[in-house]
Formats: C-alpha cells, structure tokens, sequence
C-alpha cells in the first residue's frame, strides 16, 4: 500500500502550471494521464496520483512559503547526481531556485538537496539521504 494516496494542488494558472510540474514528475517515473481540462494528473505505479487544479479563488496566491498550508514536498531521488539532475530539470521547466544543490550536515552529513519553487510559491525538494554506513 503506498505512504499516500493522492496529493493535489491547486494553482492559478493550470495550463502554466502542467508546462511546470510536467518535466518533474514525468522525470520521477510519474506517468501524465490526460484530462477533461478540470486539472492534471499523473500517477506512479498505478496507484499513487499528484493532480493539479485551477484554484477555487482566483487571485488568492502565490503561496507564501513559511505561512500556514504548504511548506515543501522532498522527492528522495537515489544519488546526489539525480539530486543535481532533477534540480536542472525543474530549472529547465522554468521553476526559480531557493537553493542550489549541497549538503545539509544540521539533518545529517550524507543529506544532500536542493529546493526549486515555481510561480504559484510552491516549493519542492530533491533530497539524497543513504543510511549511514555501519561497520
């Protein structure tokens, strides 16, 4: 059974957001299934879903990082290279950066992320965390 379900965000301009969030998830080994114009939705495995929706209030963003609501979803990517690979993409696909891809030795000396955020304030992480090696 996955962690989650389902996790959907709703944004202020859907069509923008897709050309955002495509590139990523698509790169993560999500597959785009299309729409009926409503949202956008991708899906991995079959059972996991991440769906984009037209806001129900337009004009309330962006999202203010940092605020009540949303504050960021790690993506754990298999290597620091993916790290680096999956920040590039998101540049790519027009997100801006927060930070750029290093080592965060305040969680630990092998966490390894970036952060991107896009125009609706949404902020995502790619993050490299291996278990410390025991001898």
């Amino acid at each position: 059974m996955p962690l989650f379900d389902h996790l959907s965000v709703a944004v202020a301009d859907l069509d923008r957001a897709v050309a955002e969030f495509d590139p990523v998830l698509t790169a993560l080994g999500l597959a785009r299934e299309t729409g009926d114009g409503n949202g956008a939705a991708w899906y991995a495995e079959g059972e996991t879903e991440f769906i984009l929706m037209p806001a129900r209030e337009p004009g309330s963003g962006p999202h203010r990082h940092g605020r009540v609501g949303w504050q960021h979803l790690a993506f754990a990517v298999d290597s620091r290279a993916e790290v680096d690979r999956m920040h590039q993409v998101a540049v790519d696909a027009g997100w801006s950066v927060v930070r750029e891809p290093k080592t965060y030795p305040r969680f630990s000396d092998r966490y390894y992320a970036s952060f991107v955020e896009n125009a609706d304030g949404i902020r995502i992480e790619f993050m490299h965390n291996p278990p410390q090696q025991t001898q």
